[in-house]
């Protein structure tokens, strides 16, 4: 796939593209309906089918602090369109000048000269140019007039609701990651490196997890208990000797069964808010390595015990409730619809 970085990377040799612009954050479902159209109109016309998106989010330019938590960072949003067609993504660093561009401006310098658009998909609350004066409307009569085809896509609604980044985010901050996994079309998940925490999970409870620990720019779901996922994303060597008894026996690229733990220790009394995934039947020295942790289903919320056994007894029932949760999980989504990278 090929990136942009700015209008200048935009090569001078490209002669037609089928544009589709937005956030993605998430690249959800109603993202994904906007990327297929614009994939089938790009193959139909012969020409590549062209992202636009914007880093940093647009709010935090017009209202910073009240930025939407991320679903999902550039470089996976990325991965993730290329996986439903798109050949190209365009990343425009949004800043006030983009913004103050009238849209007969933002039409023409974006969607005409730089990237000679055959045809245009977004979607029906998509608005563009200063102060989003840009409406659907505005839109229709400047491909007319530029005759570029636009196509305007209606949100897309299932069982009642629109499929929405609101909405998953909403789903998330409830702990009904099930639903948030509905509404993406594949499972919820975060990444980051490996780093070391307290420490008793492996060495007192026989329960060694890998922690993270993430900014709080990334949306988390509600702290609790959760059945997963866990990926090493990277292919740096994985050193295999835990200790001279215990040898390693994880892959990079592979998935494994996990219980993930989110949010602080409130038993070990630890108040910093964390990912930590308990890796089922595997082991690894895993430090400094980058992973993704996928969410699929709550499990319970945190709670603090009233001391070790009570913890060991919820945590060995957390392990069994995980493998038949997992076992079921992997006949509702495909792997290969989510990708690792």
């Amino acid at each position: 796939m090929d990136i942009w970085r700015g209008l200048t990377e935009v090569p001078a040799d490209l002669t037609g593209a089928v544009v589709t612009i937005g956030v993605f954050d998430g690249v959800h479902r109603g993202h994904q309906t906007l990327m297929n159209e614009a994939s089938r109109q790009a193959r139909e016309l012969g020409v590549p089918c062209v992202m636009v998106t914007f880093d940093p989010h647009p709010i935090s330019v017009f209202l910073p602090g009240r930025q939407p938590t991320r679903l999902a960072p550039l470089d996976y949003r990325i991965t993730l369109a290329e996986a439903e067609g798109v050949d190209a993504a365009l990343i425009i660093d949004f800043t006030r000048e983009l913004a103050g561009v009238s849209p007969a401006e933002y039409f023409t310098s974006l969607l005409v000269e730089t990237l000679h658009a055959r045809a245009i998909v977004v979607g029906e609350n998509f608005t563009f140019g200063t102060n989003g004066d840009g409406t659907e409307a505005t839109m229709r009569e400047l491909g007319r007039e530029h005759g570029v085809d636009v196509t305007i896509m209606p949100l897309l609604h299932d069982d009642d609701v629109c499929i929405c980044s609101t909405l998953v985010r909403k789903f998330l901050t409830t702990g009904e990651v099930a639903r948030a996994n509905w509404a993406l079309g594949r499972r919820y998940s975060v990444r980051g490196e490996v780093v070391r925490g307290a420490g008793r999970g492996g060495k007192e409870l026989g329960y060694p997890t890998a922690n993270l620990y993430l900014p709080e720019s990334v949306a988390l779901p509600a702290d609790g208990v959760y059945a997963g996922w866990f990926t090493i994303t990277d292919d740096r060597k994985i050193d295999q000797e835990i200790s001279r008894d215990i040898d390693g026996d994880m892959i990079p690229g592979v998935r494994y069964p996990t219980a993930v733990s989110v949010g602080t220790n409130p038993t070990f009394g630890d108040n910093r808010r964390s990912v930590e995934a308990f890796v089922l039947d595997r082991e690894a020295d895993l430090y400094g390595h980058h992973v993704m942790v996928e969410f699929v289903d709550h499990l319970r919320p945190m709670v603090k015990f009233n001391g070790i056994d009570e913890l060991m007894e919820a945590m060995a029932n957390d392990v069994s409730r995980t493998r038949e949760i997992l076992e079921k999980d992997s006949e509702l989504f495909d792997d290969a619809a989510t990708p690792a990278d």
